[in-house]
């Protein structure tokens, strides 16, 4: 079966929305979220345009700040520092990538958790992994989504991980051993070191597929019946396409998609799940539901 995530995107923001409505319509504010943007990186002009599109659907405030490549580090700490001081916003993101000449690390770390709506700093990333309220980060927050609203089974499931960045990987294989449900698999995280790829893969009742290679996973490597989750978005160059090309995940999906249960398409997968999670924190940030609001 096919994982509609655009679907399933489509119903949380309506969910989302409606609780707007009944927030302001009892003299509540609307949720703000914030975004900064630096330089002109087409994808992250792409998913920044897709988070204030899904900002008025869900009825929140939304502030883009823009900045440009030459942007100094003392500049970009400063903006952030006036957010977190901002009693009107809720939350707010710094678009990644950055520019080389930039601390990512140091800018995460510069972000309040309170306000760390993509789930990105460590006090966020240490809450999720000992299962305090928190951020989660938005991909594998959404991932959770769709495995519980298909229903999926996933208690003493095998859950191989490909893949082991901090946005993706390791939150994922987290969030899959712990004890709720979705949750309480057996988790195992293969990267470029693993040896028998392949062999570790055909065990998987549950397959995630997190390292950006664009058709890695192949038909010989997922076991009938599998659950298939595809994170992979690169951009392949597609003379056929207005645009010059296509965005594909790391599975091959023509090939492994019969020998599913379920699989996730891409694009209309894992990236609208993305997106609405972000709209999901941003709503428990202006509610206080993760950190009590002073």
């Amino acid at each position: 079966m096919l994982i509609d995530g655009k679907k399933v995107a489509d119903q949380i923001k309506q969910e989302i929305a409606e609780e707007v409505n009944r927030i302001v319509a009892a003299g509540g504010k609307r949720p703000h979220l914030a975004a900064i943007l630096v330089g002109h990186d087409g994808g992250s002009e792409t998913y920044v345009g897709h988070k204030v599109k899904a900002c008025e659907q869900c009825g929140f405030t939304s502030t883009l700040i823009r900045f440009e490549d030459d942007c100094t580090e003392a500049q970009l700490l400063e903006s952030i520092a006036s957010l977190n001081n901002d009693p009107d916003v809720d939350g707010f993101i710094v678009q990644l990538p950055l520019p080389a000449h930039i601390d990512e690390q140091r800018v995460i770390e510069a972000i309040d958790p309170r306000k760390d709506v993509d789930g990105f700093h460590p006090v966020n990333v240490g809450r999720m992994s000992i299962g305090l309220p928190c951020f989660v980060s938005a991909t594998p927050a959404g991932i959770m989504q769709l495995l519980e609203r298909y229903e999926i089974p996933t208690k003493g499931k095998r859950c191989v991980i490909l893949g082991r960045s901090n946005i993706v990987g390791k939150p994922m294989a987290t969030l899959m051993m712990q004890k709720h449900q979705p949750g309480d698999a057996t988790v195992t995280v293969v990267h470029s070191h693993s040896n028998d790829i392949p062999a570790i893969c055909r065990e998987a009742d549950i397959l995630i597929a997190a390292m950006g290679r664009p058709g890695t996973v192949t038909a010989d490597m997922v076991k009938d019946g599998a659950t298939v989750i595809d994170v992979g978005t690169t951009r392949v160059p597609d003379p056929s396409r207005k645009s010059g090309f296509r965005l594909s995940g790391d599975v091959d999906f023509a090939a492994v998609e019969p020998k599913c249960s379920f699989i996730t398409p891409v694009p209309g997968g894992v990236g609208p799940m993305t997106i609405v999670s972000l709209m999901r924190n941003t709503l428990l940030a202006a509610k206080g539901a993760v950190y009590p609001k002073n």
